[in-house]
């Protein structure tokens, strides 16, 4: 039989303490209360900002746009498929944005900006918001 001393199992439980960890992390989830034509309705989402994204339970990604008193409208951004009534929703916590880099020239890419042509994936150290307002037209290049 193992015995252990009382400094032995004291500096077991220091180390143990010392490791916790007390960050709480708070999560705005929701309801899924309607599904159809590529448009969720979600109930408790209180907390979510137009062009937020959601992240479903199958890891379909949408956009909040429609922003009601009981719910929140939401684009798919993927097939959502597996998608049903009464599953549970979680907002990401950032506004809808994209990667923007020269190597995105000449690619095909769906709406998320994830290469769709089989080639290599694209690095990008800049993103754009997707709702940002387009350049004056004084600054643009002329045709």
């Amino acid at each position: 039989m193992v015995t252990l001393r009382a400094d032995e199992i004291s500096k077991l439980i220091r180390e143990r303490i010392e490791q916790y960890n007390t960050k709480v992390k708070i999560v705005n989830t929701g309801t899924i209360l309607q599904v159809g034509d590529d448009i969720a309705r979600i109930y408790g989402l209180n907390e979510v900002m137009t062009g937020e994204l959601v992240e479903f339970q199958d890891g379909t990604v949408g956009i909040a746009l429609n922003l009601e008193s009981k719910n929140v409208g939401v684009v798919l951004m993927g097939d959502g498929f597996f998608i049903q009534e009464g599953s549970s929703v979680k907002a990401i916590g950032r506004i809808a944005q994209i990667p923007v880099s020269e190597g995105y020239l000449g690619r095909v890419v769906n709406a998320l900006a994830k290469p769709i042509d089989g080639r290599e994936e694209i690095s990008a150290s800049e993103s754009r918001l997707i709702e940002s307002p387009a350049p004056d037209i004084i600054s643009r290049r002329s045709v």
